[in-house]
């Protein structure tokens, strides 16, 4: 029979043991919870970083799009151009399209965005306001597909994107990252992909229905447009040739 003394020893080692390995395991979580932190404020800092890089002139950013075709080993087809070597035709188009009140607003057009919490909240279906700035920080920095998440993050993003960027700039890399067609980004690949010209020598009408083509580029063809399309490019085009009175920040 063994000594009491022995067995007390043994069951102070157990539980001293016992801690040991349950202190480790906290020791081990909370490491990982540091890391975990440390990642997502890395993560949530990048866009931040990125906006004050991609303010550089000389820099031509990338899509998240673009990024997944050559993962996928796809390949696209891009021409990065200057906003001046674009012609006024396609950036007032798009502007007339997809932001008609682009050089006002501070990234977010806030009296569109509460009519669209207005509707989500009686239930009503959603419209949209994405605004240019908005879109633009979604094709670098976020994911496509409907997503409240999403949309909560590219508010704040636009905000910054809009204020450390001038007006010019956002257009500018805005009109070299849209997907106008499966692997086919800005607006020289696109002006040259579905009309054969350069942007700068796309009529109004091209240039109206390259706008209109945006929202879908997937399942919308300029080159081929529908009766809708066709209709909606009479209304932009028609805005377009009088946007003198809203597109003095791109002067």
């Amino acid at each position: 029979m063994e000594p009491a003394i022995d067995a007390e020893d043994r069951r102070v080692r157990a539980g001293a043991g016992r801690r040991a390995r349950r202190g480790s395991r906290r020791g081990t979580a909370a490491r990982l919870l540091r890391y975990a932190f440390v990642a997502v404020v890395a993560l949530g800092a990048l866009p931040l970083a990125l906006t004050l890089f991609y303010a550089i002139p000389v820099v031509r950013p990338v899509s998240n799009l673009m990024l997944a075709d050559v993962v996928m080993l796809k390949g696209y087809d891009r021409q990065w151009t200057a906003l001046d070597d674009m012609g006024e035709r396609i950036a007032n188009s798009v502007m007339m399209s997809e932001d008609g009140r682009f050089c006002s607003h501070g990234g977010v057009d806030w009296g569109a965005m509460n009519l669209v919490i207005e509707e989500i909240l009686s239930g009503e279906g959603s419209r949209g306001a994405s605004t240019i700035p908005m879109q633009t920080v979604k094709n670098l920095f976020l994911w496509h597909g409907r997503s409240y998440v999403r949309k909560a993050l590219e508010v704040p993003l636009a905000v910054w994107f809009d204020f450390v960027l001038p007006k010019r700039r956002v257009m500018e890399i805005y009109l070299n990252i849209a997907e106008w067609g499966p692997n086919v980004y800005g607006a020289e690949a696109a002006a040259q992909h579905h009309f054969g010209r350069a942007a700068k020598d796309l009529t109004s009408r091209q240039a109206a229905l390259l706008a209109v083509t945006l929202p879908s580029p997937r399942t919308r063809n300029p080159a081929k447009p529908s009766p809708a399309m066709n209709r909606l490019a009479t209304i932009v085009q028609a805005r377009a040739e009088k946007a003198g009175g809203y597109n003095g920040c791109l002067k």
